[in-house]
């Protein structure tokens, strides 16, 4: 794949699939997502197992605040489903009859966000939480691109309604703080028990109206150890390339939540096999799919080192994984530019880095802040091969080192020629100890035989040493003595 974008998207292929879409949910006021009016079903606090105590406190304290000012408040989402799962969630949200406007009075620290439909972000200490007013039925009425995603989405409705509205049937659970009660629409619970990923309403619709729901099916599944319901995988594959329609910042958050995660791998592998991961990173798709040796591994290895750093509690950067993900596209495109265009590996590398980021920038914006770290690690890789003298001490003290080190050990890993040998001489050199690189051996073996018969190095005739100004101080004491005569 070269590396500048086709014009014209994927508007024109899936046209006619469009107008088909367009008049089915034109013709209906109510799409499949919203059904008759029926009383939900309620699993008393007796007979699950979410606590209070399972709660942030300030979840807790903005779900009293929002009742107490006599507005409907639920936990929902990924939180509720979560707890019922016996995993411990990240994160919690709330689904309120309260309107923005009023979630913004009633708590000082709260900020508006969001374009499509506005969200509640509420401080509560170092927490922020998520706060969303029920969101309204999907009518003709709701402006829509032309492969069918919403646009506009500000239209409030009821509890019911916003059940309807979740991607997901175990995300539309629904934990009451008044009773304490699990509230389920859309038949989350069963699908639970069955362990099941549905999607709520018709999959092909609910698809195109968020793209980013095929990559959260992928996610989610994998989370939970669920599978996907047939009917719900089956139209991924011929609407994957509507994710090209998202906006790059919102597919950067999802990449994120991708594979900065546990089940980084098994999400790498789901969205290869629902043809999604070419319209997320498509240099590093094509490098996959060619076969290289060294390619799979290293970026196995990438998630691998990830999900054990997450689950060991410590610090992980994107800047690093993004580096591993599109190596093999630099190293590709770095060798074109030195041994078939005649580049000097500077200005290879500059280029090489400046071309690769331009073209992946064009499906997920990676901000500068991993950017730029990320071409630090590549620029300093070939720097590795140089061992001798004040350049190892300068390359050690550099503020990168460390990372570009750990991906130097990540490509020896993944069985880069000379890589795992390069890893070796660093590490030794980190204790201070600077073993000999491989030419200064084989130099030292060769002497003996070029320069002496008998296998004895000959002396080289010893220089003279030259003595500064030499002339002009025996010329001055030339004069000098004459004087005295």
């Amino acid at each position: 794949m070269a590396l500048t974008e086709r014009s014209g998207g994927i508007i024109g292929a899936i046209a006619e699939a469009t107008r088909k879409l367009q008049r089915r949910v034109t013709k209906n006021k109510e799409p499949a997502i919203t059904e008759t009016p029926r009383e939900p079903l309620r699993i008393p606090r007796d007979q699950h197992p979410i606590s209070r105590s399972n709660l942030s406190p300030g979840t807790v304290k903005v779900l009293y605040s929002l009742k107490d000012a006599g507005h409907e408040a639920y936990m929902v989402g990924g939180g509720v489903r979560d707890l019922l799962a016996g995993i411990k969630p990240k994160d919690f949200d709330i689904a309120t009859s309260a309107h923005p406007d009023e979630i913004r009075r009633l708590f000082r620290s709260c900020r508006l966000v969001g374009r499509r439909f506005l969200i509640a972000h509420v401080r509560m200490g170092e927490e922020i939480l998520e706060v969303t007013t029920f969101r309204g039925p999907i009518t003709e009425s709701h402006e829509r691109d032309e492969t069918g995603r919403i646009l506009s989405d500000n239209v409030y409705g009821t509890l019911e309604q916003d059940a309807f509205r979740r991607d997901f049937t175990i995300n539309a659970l629904y934990y009451d703080i008044r009773d304490f009660s699990i509230v389920d629409f859309a038949g989350g619970v069963e699908d639970l028990r069955q362990r099941s990923l549905r999607l709520i309403g018709d999959p092909e619709l609910r698809y195109r109206e968020d793209p980013v729901r095929m990559l959260r099916a992928v996610r989610i599944a994998n989370k939970l150890g669920f599978s996907i319901a047939k009917e719900s995988a089956e139209p991924i594959h011929r609407l994957a390339a509507l994710l090209r329609e998202i906006p790059p910042a919102r597919l950067f958050d999802e990449v994120l939540k991708l594979f900065l995660s546990r089940e980084a791998v098994a999400n790498l592998q789901g969205l290869r096999a629902y043809s999604l991961f070419s319209h997320l990173l498509p240099l590093t798709d094509e490098a996959l799919d060619a076969g290289e040796p060294s390619v799979e591994p290293l970026i196995r290895k990438a998630l691998d080192n990830t999900a054990a750093r997450i689950e060991a509690n410590q610090p992980v950067t994107p800047a690093f994984l993004f580096a591993a993900m599109l190596w093999p596209a630099y190293a590709k495109r770095l060798e074109q530019l030195e041994r078939k265009q005649g580049h000097a590996p500077p200005v290879a590398q500059v280029q090489a880095a400046e071309e690769v980021i331009a073209h992946q920038q064009l499906r997920i914006a990676i901000p500068k802040r991993f950017s730029i770290p990320m071409r630090e690690i590549w620029a300093l890789q070939p720097r590795f091969e140089n061992r001798r003298g004040a350049r190892v001490k300068r390359l050690l003290s550099h503020p990168r080192f460390r990372a570009a080190y750990d991906f130097l050990l990540l490509r020896g890993q993944a069985g880069e020629p000379g890589a795992a040998e390069l890893g070796a001489w660093w590490t030794k050199a980190q204790t201070g100890s600077f073993p000999p690189v491989p030419e200064e051996r084989e130099a030292e073996a060769a002497e003996p035989a070029e320069d002496g018969a008998e296998g004895v190095p000959s002396e080289a005739p010893q220089k003279k040493r030259r003595r500064r100004g030499g002339r002009r101080r025996r010329k001055s004491g030339n004069e000098a003595g004459g004087n005295h005569e």
